[in-house]
């Protein structure tokens, strides 16, 4: 399968055999029933200081605090316990979100009683209204 000289080198015919040596297939595939190489791998990084660990969950707010927030707005006594919930895990763990959290207790409590008062009222309104006063016999 020589060329002639003076005539360009063109690509062997996938319908031929590759020279002595060459493997089958594209040059640059692997052969057949081969993986490719694997990409070098980069150095393995430097220990940071000492002391110095990861932070936790991603170094967010803590989602107990975010959830608390939330509920105040959806189901305020959902948000009182989320609300605790958090705290206490902020304290112990020291992630971020104390004021999230603060805030969601603050209004999951106002958003309570103001449900607690309405649903009084309206009690008391059907009361009322039930009552006889002996002015319509």
């Amino acid at each position: 399968m020589s060329q002639p000289p003076g005539e360009p080198d063109q690509p062997p015919s996938p319908y031929e055999p590759p020279p002595y040596g060459q493997p089958y297939g594209h040059p640059q595939q692997p052969p057949w029933g081969q993986q490719p190489p694997y990409a070098p791998q980069p150095p393995y990084g430097q220990y940071g200081p000492p002391g110095q660990g990861p932070r936790p969950r991603g170094g967010g707010p803590n989602v107990l605090a975010i959830l608390s927030l939330v509920f105040a707005f959806v189901f305020a006594p959902a948000g009182i316990v989320c609300g605790h919930l958090a705290k206490r895990q902020i304290r112990q763990t020291g992630e971020e979100g104390d004021q999230l959290a603060s805030w969601g207790l603050i209004l999951s409590y106002i958003f309570t009683a103001i449900g607690v008062l309405v649903c009084c009222g309206w009690i008391g309104l059907v009361i009322w209204a039930n009552s006889d006063n002996g002015s319509y016999r």
